[in-house]
């Protein structure tokens, strides 16, 4: 890819045909036709059935310069765009193989989020900023730095990040729940409605519709809780994707109410047995602390 041609770089890494374009945000964004959006200040980032540009928002004057001192931080971004009113900046990383949205279940959106936010944290970025639109490169009103046209993978990004990445449980807190980055908003929404569903079985064992409608019902309310949700029909491809998964593949679904219910009371039998050994051993234990110490005040005291 030739770095001399920005024009013709970020047409080919820029991948929405529709995109949600704006020459000033507090004025709203909507959709325009792709060479209009070309001329407008920001257009959206990503299209929306899949993501190839990881985008970390800088607030800091300086931020061209944290972006490009990279060595031993993060990898080089492809591009910086700049304001050069005030500094701040988006660093773009371009991605060789797409990462595809609705593959909510695999590890590649979810290893998306997590570079992503490692890349933030690397730059010390907005964590804030929803990823869903950019400055775009081409306007005049920013300076973009094109820096290079090496195209990256989700495993060559996390190895050079380092101790930047998020450790494991990050996608469990609160910070990956409700305010995520770019992609992550799917797989907060898919992750956390999916182990609710897990319970929410055992009230409609038998009614599949029903079950249908209380996932489709939880998705739209978590995702309504993002400053920017997700558009409605990428909230109901989750929904779908759950409750496709409970009803065509969860071996609790295929049991039925009565091996739930057993096997519930056997796990239940299990612990209560455990946590009694365990309590019982403990109780021992601080009786025979209280034998020896009474032991050793009375050979004191004699």
């Amino acid at each position: 890819m030739d770095v001399e041609l920005p024009g013709v770089q970020w047409d080919e890494l820029w991948l929405p045909l529709r995109p949600y374009a704006t020459n000033w945000l507090h004025e709203g964004i909507r959709r325009e036709r792709r060479p209009v959006a070309m001329t407008r200040r920001y257009v959206e980032v990503n299209p929306s059935a899949v993501s190839n540009l990881l985008v970390v928002d800088v607030d800091h004057s300086d931020a061209v310069l944290r972006a490009v001192s990279s060595v031993d931080s993060h990898p080089l971004p492809n591009a910086v765009v700049e304001n050069p009113v005030n500094g701040h900046a988006h660093a773009v990383w371009a991605l060789a193989e797409a990462v595809t949205r609705t593959e909510y279940a695999r590890r590649k959106p979810l290893a998306y989020a997590a570079v992503t936010e490692g890349l933030r944290r690397a730059l010390d970025g907005d964590a804030a900023y929803s990823g869903l639109m950019t400055k775009n490169p081409l306007h005049t009103d920013w300076r973009t730095e094109w820096l290079h046209g090496v195209l990256h993978t989700l495993g060559g990004l996390e190895e050079a990040l380092g101790g930047h990445m998020p450790p494991a449980r990050w996608r469990e807190t609160k910070r990956f729940r409700t305010n995520i980055t770019g992609l992550g908003r799917n797989c907060s929404v898919f992750e956390t409605a999916r182990t609710w569903a897990y319970r929410e079985v055992r009230d409609h064992f038998g009614s599949p519709d029903t079950l249908r409608a209380a996932i489709h019902e939880e998705v739209h309310r978590r995702n309504a809780e993002f400053t920017e949700p997700l558009p409605t029909s990428e909230a109901r491809a989750i929904a779908n994707s759950i409750h496709r998964w409970i009803t065509t593949r969860s071996r609790m679904w295929k049991d039925g109410a009565a091996v739930y219910k057993a096997t519930f009371v056997a796990i239940q039998s299990a612990r209560g047995k455990k946590g009694g050994k365990a309590s019982g051993t403990a109780r021992a234990a601080r009786r025979n602390e209280r034998t020896t110490a009474m032991r050793d005040y009375m050979r004191g005291t004699l």
